[in-house]
């Protein structure tokens, strides 16, 4: 029997605060989950066995990519067999200071937040990867906007979070009209004060994630500026603290988990319109938005390899160049192979061809 705790989180400024909040996803309960199919795991990839039925695992959430929702949806939450802890974020970078303190065990973020991580010597790592289509990352503008080419984009003002996808997406965005931050002004702002920012007028443009992507234009009357493979990375990641990973049952648990949602990233490739009516529930977003969002933001698990590894290198090569971070990282030192094995055979290649 499943019933969940959630705690939502969110960061003041640009320090590590962290204060209460209500954020998105499947609504609070008030006790912790935990699953009824199994109370072992075969733990990192060493072939033992851990059992993992008294594990609590704290797992980072947010309304973009909604992991629990996405597990209540596939039918899989209860086939986790450790209890779950479920904590809310408004993005990414909030989540992984979590993990580096240790209030956080693992959860999921875009491609940015692990390079920032990095560049701060965090205490974390990328445990996971999964390719992310090129439509599930946007730079968007108001209904009405006189903007129809990126180079117009010179001298104004854009809403973008700080080492999010969305950040990395707009500085190849930028790139390919010949432009540098240095020639706009970059709001950072959270999804929430974003979407208010962009409905208001008080930017220019949004670049963004899904779901917010497809709220903007579907709800908002925006409009797509530039989207596409040559923009942002392909992938998005699970990162967990090395913490979590240290501690034997913990990382058991991170294996099992890993297993579990690779499953349910699996299913919503083939059920979009129940995902999306059930990710709108969980969200507060219309349906039709939602259907949308579940269309354009299919998630495929791969294994951590050289293809991955090399994506994220570049994306942190690019970010120290922009001055965007102190220090160019060798990204390998915070990345592990060692849940590989959680990635199904049918879903193991890391080519991005078509996606």
């Amino acid at each position: 029997m499943t019933s969940v705790v959630r705690v939502a989180l969110a960061v003041a400024g640009t320090t590590a605060v962290l204060a209460a909040a209500a954020c998105s996803s499947s609504g609070g309960g008030g006790s912790t989950s935990s699953g009824a199919s199994s109370s072992s795991s075969s733990g990192s990839g060493s072939g033992s066995t851990v059992n993992v039925s008294q594990v609590t695992l704290n797992i980072g959430d947010q309304k973009g990519t909604g992991a629990e929702a996405l597990l209540k949806a596939a039918g899989l939450i209860n086939k986790l067999p450790f209890k779950a802890n479920w904590v809310d974020f408004t993005s990414g970078p909030p989540m992984v200071q979590a993990m580096g303190s240790g209030s956080v065990d693992i959860g999921g973020v875009g491609d940015a937040p692990p390079a920032f991580a990095a560049a701060g010597s965090s205490k974390v790592k990328i445990v996971g990867a999964r390719i992310t289509p090129a439509a599930a990352g946007a730079t968007v503008v108001p209904k009405g906007s006189s903007i129809t080419s990126i180079q117009q984009l010179k001298g104004k003002r854009i809403a973008a979070p700080e080492g999010t996808s969305a950040d990395y997406h707009l500085l190849t965005v930028l790139a390919a009209a010949g432009l540098t931050r240095k020639d706009v002004t970059i709001d950072n702002l959270q999804p929430a004060d974003a979407l208010s920012a962009f409905t208001s007028g008080k930017v220019d443009a949004w670049d963004t994630w899904s779901p917010y992507i497809e709220e903007a234009v579907k709800q908002d009357g925006g409009r797509v500026l530039a989207s596409g493979n040559q923009y942002g990375a392909p992938y998005a990641f699970q990162v967990a603290s090395d913490a979590a990973l240290a501690d034997k049952g913990k990382a058991a648990a991170i294996a099992d988990y890993e297993k579990v949602l690779n499953q349910a990233y699996l299913w919503s490739k083939t059920h979009t319109s129940t995902w999306a009516g059930l990710w709108a529930d969980a969200t507060g977003l219309p349906t039709a938005t939602m259907q949308q969002a579940s269309k354009d933001d299919v998630n495929t698990p791969v294994k951590i390899d050289s293809t991955v590894i090399n994506a994220e290198q570049k994306l942190v090569d690019a970010f120290y160049k922009a001055g965007e971070i102190p220090t160019d990282v060798k990204i390998t030192d915070y990345m592990t192979s060692q849940f590989n094995d959680a990635v199904p055979s049918s879903s193991t290649t890391s080519s991005t061809s078509g996606s």
